[in-house]
């Protein structure tokens, strides 16, 4: 069994939106997070999603599910304290539907629209193979590494140097059990699922994903999305 485990937890004060969190903002009639999931909805491999959501708007998140006919969603739970605990939230509701020890769990942000079908098959495919996929793409420009004082202490060889995105995939037993250890000894904000696995001394395994497969944080972000919404809704650039 795939599942997906989609974050809208964020309430997206970088965001700067008036009354709303980011993830509801509208583009083309649809709430980015209605694009997002919609992906994972379509796709032949995915077979549950669970959302994981601000808890003030679990009521309009289920209000979506049904407007959109997103029926692939099994559950809808509240986020946690920080983004770890939201994320462990929705997999322990993965875990109570749950079909057995080499179930998938696909963890995705939200506010992650332009996803494709390509990456979520190839997270699958990996995770099969090697038990993990961080979604990734190469960096284009030359990135360093400083300390607490902004002195550079290392350059990294832009050959080998990629920026992790999402999904971040792995047997949902793994990432269970990496982060109920995490959370007894007391970590419960880690950037994200594969510095967790890292941690705990699982290995990971990256495939190369789109660099259009943005964030939308800030306002620029949103603006960048709808204009390379456009364009794929206008076939001018390729999915």
């Amino acid at each position: 069994m795939n599942t997906a485990v989609i974050f809208a937890g964020g309430s997206g004060t970088r965001m700067n939106s008036k009354d709303k969190p980011k993830q509801f903002l509208m583009v083309h009639g649809k709430p980015i997070i209605v694009h997002t999931i919609e992906v994972f909805q379509n796709h032949p491999d995915i077979d549950a999603i669970v959302v994981v959501c601000i808890q003030d708007w679990i009521d309009y998140m289920v209000e979506l599910q049904f407007r959109y006919r997103l029926d692939k969603i099994r559950k809808i739970v509240p986020g946690g304290a920080t983004g770890q605990l939201s994320i462990f939230n929705g997999l322990e509701a993965a875990e109570e539907i749950s079909e057995g020890d080499n179930d998938i769990v696909l963890i995705h942000d939200g506010v992650r629209p332009l996803i494709t079908p390509e990456e979520l098959t190839l997270n699958i495919e990996s995770v099969k193979k090697h038990g993990s996929a961080i979604t990734c793409v190469k960096t284009k420009e030359t990135f360093v590494l400083v300390n607490d004082e902004d002195k550079v202490v290392k350059v990294p060889d832009r050959a080998h140097s990629y920026v992790a995105k999402a999904p971040q995939s792995f047997l949902l037993k793994d990432i269970l059990a990496a982060q109920r250890k995490a959370i007894s000894e007391g970590y419960t904000n880690m950037i994200d699922s594969c510095t967790l696995m890292q941690q705990y001394g699982y290995e990971t395994y990256c495939i190369i994903g789109n660099y259009e497969n943005m964030k939308i944080t800030t306002p620029d972000d949103f603006y960048t999305f709808r204009a390379l919404y456009d364009a794929r809704e206008n076939q001018q650039l390729d999915s």
